[in-house]
């Protein structure tokens, strides 16, 4: 292997390198946007319903429905994301495992796939946003 060739698979690799980062910054700030949209989705619903309890619950399940596709949109690119750095959440004990591997080394659970019909489905244990997570879990019948 001559010089040149040495050459050019370091530029390659380096290349990679640079999409790979290039990849994960796009995916960042769609999450990022995603979640920012769900917390405005979140207040727009709780406007619509001080400014009218009676409103038709409709149009509060047309906002929820539009939190979940978002929710989806959400989980699938944090899987993504995830493949580009090489590994896969597990989503039993949330530890990292290589994404060449199918079930988690330390509580043997499953790992997702999306090829999964289920893959996007909602798990209780799913939260809205990254961001958010604490306000949504906070307990509203806690005195102050």
């Amino acid at each position: 292997m001559g010089i040149i060739e040495k050459f050019n698979d370091v530029s390659k690799m380096a290349n990679d390198k640079a999409k790979n980062i290039s990849e994960a910054n796009n995916l960042k700030r769609k999450i990022l946007y995603e979640e920012e949209r769900i917390v405005e989705i979140f207040a727009d619903i709780g406007k619509k319903y001080y400014k009218n309890p009676n409103e038709d619950p409709n149009v509060f399940r047309v906002l929820c429905e539009d939190i979940d596709t978002r929710r989806r949109r959400i989980k699938r690119m944090r899987f993504e994301l995830n493949e580009i750095r090489g590994y896969k959440i597990c989503p039993k004990c949330n530890s990292e495992v290589k994404d060449n591997f199918q079930f988690c080394g330390v509580c043997g659970a499953r790992l997702p796939d999306p090829d999964d019909e289920d893959f996007t489905s909602l798990e209780t244990n799913d939260y809205y946003t990254e961001s958010s997570n604490n306000f949504f879990n906070a307990d509203s019948t806690k005195t102050y």
